[in-house]
């Protein structure tokens, strides 16, 4: 049985296409983070900048070494959606998809590379990789999400110690 669907409110958006360049990945992680600080209040908050600065970085820096198109841009996407913080990074390269959520395997220990999405599969509270949802442009979006602190759900201690039930 399917979960009925749940409605999706979206009350912020920042938008930026930026170079596929390492300096643009760079400026996507800058923008991201003062966006947050503009939008204020808990999305401000260390815990969330800290989690979206290190995802906007990863995805940034993969659209541009993995995604690249000479000439063509990608794109960061910072949206408010109902109890939580979503980034899209979109790139116009179709044929070179990352792994799915759950997919990601860590890499050795002396790899070059290997470890962005490691590191979204761990901050991320949800993710997913998208066809690009324009039909007349090739590639993809990688989108995640980090809930607000006032949204997570916490485990609260029984009187044995042991954890009981979940409490918002």
């Amino acid at each position: 049985m399917e979960a009925p669907p749940t409605t999706v409110t979206v009350s912020r958006t920042f938008a930026q296409r930026l170079s596929a360049t390492p300096r643009g990945a760079r400026l996507a992680r800058h923008l991201a983070v003062a966006q947050l600080h503009v939008w204020g209040g808990v999305l401000a908050s260390a815990e969330v900048v800290d989690k979206v600065s290190v995802i906007v970085a990863e995805l940034a820096a993969n659209a541009v070494t993995h995604g690249r198109v000479p000439g063509r841009d990608f794109e960061l996407r910072v949206t408010l959606v109902t109890g939580s913080v979503r980034v899209e990074v979109t790139d116009t390269r179709a044929e070179r998809r990352p792994p799915a959520p759950g997919a990601v395997r860590p890499p050795r220990p002396l790899d070059d590379g290997g470890r962005g999405l490691v590191l979204v599969d761990a901050l991320a509270d949800r993710w997913e990789v998208l066809d690009r949802d324009r039909p007349d442009a090739p590639g993809k979006t990688v989108r995640a999400e980090v809930d607000l602190p006032l949204r997570r759900h916490r485990r609260a201690a029984s009187p044995g110690g042991a954890l009981g039930k979940t409490v918002s």
